[in-house]
């Protein structure tokens, strides 16, 4: 299992907020909402969910845009967003370090932030990173070296059911070690959630 460390309400400004630690890669994210919509964006059956994503140093680049909408997402099927129609939640996330699992840790922290601000949920989510090494083994460990990695999965599971609700995949695998990284991600997942749960009764 990961070492995860996690403190909430970090910042002072959004509604919500949490900086997460997970082995070494640190995310901070702030949830501010619900808050004013502009007028093109605005929905008037449910609130619009807004992700912005800030790396460690420079712009924001074309995989980053993809990291936000796959935050945006994984948030938007989430949140109860019909209770807070004409109106929007802003997530921001902040890049701190980076040794190989940035999107679960990312969308873990995101989901830290949303219990941290009080919005209404459908359910909490919770994803984990599985690497596939040269040597054909599949790991929740990031490779101290990233050529060692072959392949990278990341996939992100809600507490109802177990559910696969978003996954993002990179490099070269079989359909077998696919389903072998689905089965490995869903036990730590659970871990995951345990984390949650203790990390919000500590804060009380």
């Amino acid at each position: 299992m990961a070492n995860l460390t996690c403190k909430l309400g970090v910042l002072s400004r959004p509604d919500g907020s949490a900086m997460l630690c997970e082995d070494e890669t640190t995310v901070l994210v702030g949830i501010y909402g619900p808050v004013e919509v502009k007028m093109q964006k605005i929905q008037i059956d449910k609130a619009s969910v807004e992700c912005h994503y800030r790396p460690k140093s420079g712009a924001p680049a074309v995989g980053d845009r993809l990291f936000e909408s796959l935050i945006r997402n994984i948030c938007e099927a989430s949140l109860v967003a019909s209770l807070y129609p004409r109106s929007a939640v802003l997530v921001t996330i902040q890049e701190m370090h980076n040794s190989g699992s940035l999107v679960s840790c990312a969308v873990n922290a995101a989901c830290m932030a949303c219990l941290n601000s009080g919005i209404d949920m459908k359910c909490m989510f919770a994803a984990v990173t599985c690497f596939l090494t040269k040597a054909e083994e599949l790991t929740l460990t990031p490779p101290r070296n990233e050529k060692d990695i072959k392949a990278l999965f990341v996939f992100v599971f809600d507490n109802n059911k177990g559910r696969i609700i978003a996954s993002h995949t990179e490099g070269c695998f079989s359909q077998e070690q696919f389903e072998e990284a689905i089965s490995l991600s869903k036990e730590e997942s659970k871990n995951v959630f345990i984390f949650y749960k203790k990390t919000l009764l500590d804060e009380k």
